[in-house]
């Protein structure tokens, strides 16, 4: 049977609910019509300041950050810099010649962090915090350092009391010879809910001394526990400025009930962490002659738009090993928020190739499509 042709009106109907089912399956991150209000003179003395990146509140502290951070992490660095072996700063000297790549690397990445306006770094790794400060140097005034030890922190039965958490945040920046960090964002078991009720009060403790103190700014934690971060948020408000947490290509704000209610409600800062899915979402090793880099940097421009439509994150913060990679993320930020129907289909199969993807033992990242 011959198919009669659409009228404009069917045709707009059909496109209407194509659009609906697949916005259904990327959930609730629609953008608004318009960013919301911002104060530009603060804007403009914010750290590394520019004019072509976005800056977002985070939250209660007040502090403009650029909508895309640094995160600390360096996965696949190797890839960049050729080393030949697992690179850590506290490798042999026998591995001089990597790590001197290595710091290379670090201080270019960051450099070009600064130029094109990123402000902000997460400092979530036992040398983290260490090698940034150390390339940083005198620039510190220029980076808003969100600061975390694990080693030192409540991963360790022996660390949790308040007493014991100061007094390893206080070495750790006179290891990093710093006077304070801009956040502490303490770091707990990835199960909050496993902290005991004396636990949880000892890291909020731990955390108002730090700040009485002068050691931080601003005081928040990290966790892998939407109840648990929603509980904290609600009993300390005051003392929880600024929460960290998984959010990717997958995550969906829950229609009820969700953790950004008590975002929102209590002004929280966010900086949202894996939003490559520890590099899941990439085809390519990270190298950058690799054939699938090209469309490996499509796919984390598209990714980070998606994650910027949600408002209550005020920033994701990907691990980025080049130059190239800041560059490609600060351009995710100047793109358009909005998708049309083709990059809708396009992301939504981005998202399920993801999660197909994922290792084994980062499965727990399905814990956070719904947040």
């Amino acid at each position: 049977m011959e198919r009669k042709p659409l009228t404009r009106r069917q045709f707009v109907r059909n496109s209407a609910l194509t659009a609906a089912g697949i916005a259904a399956g990327l959930g609730t991150n629609a953008c608004t019509p318009k960013p919301p209000a911002t104060d530009q003179a603060a804007v403009e003395k914010t750290r590394s300041y520019n004019p072509n990146m976005q800056y977002r509140r985070l939250g209660k502290t007040g502090l403009w950050v650029s909508a895309v951070c640094l995160g600390g992490h360096w996965k696949r660095i190797n890839k960049v810099i050729a080393a030949k072996g697992k690179i850590s700063p506290y490798n042999s000297p026998g591995q001089k010649a990597d790590l001197d790549s290595f710091y290379r690397n670090r201080d270019e990445v960051v450099s070009r962090c600064m130029a094109v306006g990123i402000n902000c770094i997460d400092l979530a790794g036992d040398s983290e915090a260490e090698v940034y400060c150390k390339v940083l140097g005198d620039r510190r005034k220029h980076m808003f350092l969100a600061y975390s030890h694990p080693a030192s922190e409540l991963r360790v039965p022996a660390n949790r009391k308040a007493s014991k958490l100061v007094e390893l945040f206080e070495k750790g920046l006179q290891r990093c010879h710093i006077d304070y960090a801009d956040v502490w964002r303490l770091m707990a078991l990835e199960r909050g809910g496993r902290h005991t009720q004396a636990e949880s009060e000892e890291m909020i403790k731990a955390l108002d001394i730090a700040r009485t103190r002068g050691l931080c700014r601003y005081t928040g934690f990290s966790t892998h526990d939407r109840k648990w971060a929603k509980m904290l948020i609600e009993t300390y408000p005051e003392v929880v400025q600024v929460v960290i947490f998984p959010y990717t290509v997958k995550s969906k704000v829950l229609p009820h009930d969700s953790l950004f209610d008590a975002i929102k409600k209590h002004d929280v800062g966010t900086l949202g962490i894996k939003p490559f899915a520890s590099n899941a979402l990439f085809k390519g090793d990270g190298s950058p002659n690799h054939p699938q880099a090209e469309a490996d940097d499509q796919r984390a421009r598209m990714v980070l738009r998606y994650i910027l439509c949600n408002s209550a994150i005020t920033a994701p913060i990907p691990g980025l090993i080049s130059t190239h990679q800041v560059d490609n993320a600060a351009q995710a930020v100047r793109e358009r928020r909005e998708f049309d129907l083709t990059e809708k289909a396009e992301l939504q199969r981005i998202a399920d190739e993801t999660w197909a993807a994922l290792p084994n033992d980062y499965q727990w990242l399905k814990d956070w499509e719904y947040v």
